[in-house]
């Protein structure tokens, strides 16, 4: 019976298609080395967004908004940053203004931070930095020599407070005056300057000479209580002064320290390695380690070195007043740090007058540095 009803014609035929079944099957599986099967339309990757202005800041006291202002929280909300780029695997989230192409960064306080927060900006595939300009703006510690509480300082010189020898000054050989010198050196200030290994970074002079020059004479007002204060500091005229905006460099260190003896140092310091060419007038914590991740940066194609621009603002200064030790300078800023607000306000009244000038005229500093700019037009008028 079971021959009879066999069909072998019949038989072929579904054999033949199941076996082209199969094969199709096995062409459209993933390959066992783990290949994709290619797809018919790929999607596509989104484009970065290109940004004109970096603004870096250091920290925020608390929220973003609506508190307290640390440096961050001017800069939010009176350049309308309002969309927010989650940022893990850094220190605080991203805030852009679509509109203008500024973004805002907070990196943390001390170099480690703000290296790896630059760092890790430059390398996120989200954003196009190639014709970024980056604007540090932060507060900072100033010699009382140089200014005031409240004034603002553009800096060419960037040095570095933390790579060193150091001998404790109470074991120094005879004939030292201190026990802080250069890496692979014998003693302090040594004609021959041992290798820059970071100690020093020098950034655009000319890009930091046209912000100054765009933001000399605005008006950083004053506060009663700052103005009280500054007048116990008799004998440092330019610290009785209403805050004002100058030309000064740059200390970067991860200690936060007060008084006469280390000012001294902080001055010699950077002129050593300025090579005579830098002045001290602002100590604070982040500056050498922004500059070093922006050089990497630069050398990979990611940012423009010569489009870092840093200004610090005095929230206090570097040396007591006459009559009160170092110790209890230091100790009673905590409870009256009168200079805070002053200081914020003054980043941003001279910070926002170089970022606003910039993206208002990006159609010509997109592909032009501004001072190459004046000097075409000061040639055209002559």
């Amino acid at each position: 019976m079971m021959l009879k009803n066999f069909a072998p014609a019949q038989y072929a035929c579904t054999a033949i298609l199941s076996l082209l079944l199969l094969g199709g099957c096995e062409q459209r599986a993933p390959a066992s080395t783990g290949e994709q099967a290619p797809t018919t339309k790929q999607a596509a990757a989104p484009q970065p967004i290109p940004v004109k202005v970096v603004v870096v800041n250091m920290f925020e006291i608390g929220a973003d908004e609506g508190d307290t202002a640390g440096e961050f929280q001017l800069w939010k909300e009176r350049q309308h940053l309002t969309e927010r780029f989650p940022f893990p695997q850094s220190h605080h989230d991203l805030y852009l203004n679509p509109e203008t192409g500024v973004l805002g960064m907070v990196t943390g306080m001390g170099t480690n931070k703000s290296a790896s927060a630059v760092m890790a900006l430059g390398l996120d595939p989200r954003f196009d930095l190639s014709k970024a300009y980056w604007l540090v703006a932060g507060i900072s510690g100033f010699d009382p020599e140089d200014a005031s509480i409240g004034s603002a300082a553009w800096a060419e010189w960037l040095v570095d407070g933390d790579l060193m020898h150091e001998i404790d000054s109470r074991e120094l050989p005879q004939g030292w005056d201190t026990g802080i010198f250069p890496l692979f050196s014998s003693g302090p200030y040594p004609d021959k300057r041992p290798p820059n290994q970071g100690e020093m970074f020098h950034i655009n002079g000319a890009l930091t000479d046209w912000a100054y020059r765009l933001t000399k004479d605005i008006d950083l007002g004053d506060d009663e209580t700052v103005a009280a204060n500054r007048q116990a500091y008799t004998g440092y005229p330019n610290a009785q002064r209403k805050p004002f905006v100058l030309k000064g460099d740059n200390l970067a260190g991860m200690t936060f320290w007060h008084g006469a003896e280390l000012n001294h140092w902080a001055n010699k310091w950077v002129d050593y390695w300025s090579e005579g060419q830098g002045q001290f007038v602002s100590s604070a914590m982040e500056d050498t380690g922004t500059a070093q991740s922006l050089r990497y940066l630069d050398r990979a194609g990611k940012a423009d070195y010569d489009r870092l621009m840093v200004l610090r603002t005095a929230s206090n200064f570097t040396v007591p007043k006459p009559g009160t030790t170092a110790a209890e300078s230091l100790l009673s800023e905590g409870e009256d740090y009168a200079g805070l607000a002053l200081s914020l306000e003054s980043a941003y009244r001279v910070g926002s007058r170089v970022v606003d000038t910039l993206v208002n005229n990006w159609d010509v500093y997109a592909e032009q540095m501004p001072y190459e700019v004046d000097v075409k037009e000061q040639t055209a008028a002559n």
